[in-house]
C-alpha cells in the first residue's frame, strides 16, 4: 500500500545524508583529478548547504568561495553568505561582476526592452518578470512589473520578443558568474560545484553555460524541503535556514514561485514527487487543497517545462558520433 501524500515523504535522515554526499563529493573530485572546490555563495540554502558540504569533504583549506554580486544584487544576500563563509572557516573572494556586466551592455540592453513596452523607463526605476495565469488555472504568460521612482508600481502584459530579449539580457548574470568561477577553478585545479537542488534540475530553472554549468551538483537530487533538512543538521544560521528562495537578479524582489513555478516551493516539491511516483491528481489536489483541474493542471505544467528545457540539459549534437578513450 503506498504512502500518504503528506510532507513526511520528503523526510530524510539528514545526517547520514550529509555524510553520504561528502563522502561522493571526494570521490568525484579525486575522480574528475583536481585538488579541490569552487562555488559561488549567494546566501542562500543551496549554495550554503553546497558550501558545508563541501568543507565537510575537503577541509575549509581546499574550498574556495567566491561572491558575485552585481549592482541589482539584495545587501542582505552578501551579509548571509559572508556570514555562512565565516562560520565554516572560508575566507570569501569578492569578485563585483557589475563591471563585466555593463561593459557587455547587460543593463542597457535589458532597459532598451523594457522601454518597448514602458517608455518613461530609466534610471532609478526598477524592474522584475513574473508569470502570471498558471495559478488561475490558465495558460501562462509573462508580465512585467516597473517601480517608478516615487514608489508607483505598474503591471505590462510582456509579448514574447520583448520577454526573450530581457531574459537574454539578465542571462549575462549568470554566465559571467559562471565565468569566473572557472577561472579560479582553472588556476587552482579544482572542480567547480553546482547548486541546484532538485526542483531547479528536474524544471530547467537554470541558465545554460550559466549558473546550469557544473563539474559536479552534490544536492540535484534533494527535494527543496529536504535541502531545508540539511541546512538544520549542518546548523547554518537561521536567517539562512528561514530564508525563501529568491532569484536575485532584478532590481526588485522576486520569489522562485513568482517568476517560475505554478505553486509556491513547499507545495512544488510534494507536486514533484507526486508526479515522480505516479500519483492521481486527486490525491495532489487533498493534500494541497487545491481543485481536481488546478492539480491535473500543475501536472501538466511540470510535464510542460520538463519538455521545453530539455535543450538546457542535452549536451552539443555532433554530426556523427566521435568515440573518445579514456584510462
Amino acid at each position: 500500500m503506498s504512502v500518504p501524500l503528506t510532507p513526511e515523504v520528503l523526510a530524510i535522515d539528514a545526517a547520514a545524508e550529509a555524510a553520504r554526499i561528502a563522502s561522493g563529493l571526494r570521490d568525484a573530485v579525486v575522480n574528475l583529478r583536481r585538488r579541490g572546490v569552487v562555488l559561488g555563495i549567494s546566501g542562500g540554502v543551496d549554495s550554503s548547504v553546497c558550501l558545508a558540504l563541501a568543507v565537510r569533504a575537503f577541509g575549509a583549506e581546499r574550498v574556495c568561495a567566491l561572491m558575485m554580486p552585481e549592482t541589482d544584487s539584495s545587501e542582505q544576500s552578501a551579509v548571509r553568505a559572508a556570514e555562512v563563509a565565516a562560520q565554516f572557516g572560508v575566507t570569501p573572494i569578492l569578485e563585483n561582476i557589475a563591471p563585466a556586466l555593463d561593459a557587455l551592455g547587460c543593463y542597457a540592453r535589458r532597459d532598451r526592452a523594457i522601454r518597448d513596452v514602458v517608455p518613461d523607463y530609466t534610471e532609478g526605476w526598477r524592474s522584475k518578470i513574473a508569470i502570471a495565469g498558471g495559478r488561475d488555472g490558465t495558460f501562462n504568460y509573462f508580465k512585467l512589473v516597473v517601480q517608478s521612482p516615487d514608489g508607483t508600481q505598474t503591471e505590462h502584459r510582456l509579448p514574447h520578443r520583448t520577454y526573450l530579449e530581457i531574459v537574454a539580457a539578465t542571462n549575462f548574470k549568470q554566465r559571467v558568474r559562471k565565468i569566473v568561477e572557472y577561472h579560479h577553478a582553472d588556476r587552482l585545479n579544482y572542480a567547480v560545484l553546482g547548486t541546484p537542488n532538485r526542483l531547479e534540475y528536474d524544471q530547467g530553472f537554470f541558465v545554460k553555460v550559466g549558473d546550469g554549468a557544473a563539474d559536479v551538483k552534490p544536492i540535484a537530487h534533494l527535494y527543496k524541503r529536504q535541502v531545508y533538512a540539511l541546512a538544520a543538521c549542518l546548523d547554518l544560521p537561521e536567517a539562512v535556514r528561514n530564508a525563501a528562495p529568491t532569484t536575485d537578479t532584478y532590481s526588485l524582489a522576486q520569489g522562485q514561485d513568482e517568476f517560475y513555478f505554478a505553486l509556491p516551493w513547499q507545495a512544488m516539491d510534494l507536486a514533484l514527487w507526486a508526479a515522480n511516483h505516479q500519483r492521481p491528481a486527486a490525491e495532489l489536489a487533498a493534500c494541497l487543497g487545491l481543485s481536481h483541474d488546478r492539480a491535473e493542471f500543475v501536472f501538466r505544467d511540470i510535464e510542460s517545462k520538463r519538455r521545453a528545457t530539455a535543450y538546457l540539459h542535452a549536451a552539443a549534437r555532433l554530426m556523427e558520433p566521435v568515440p573518445l578513450a579514456f584510462g
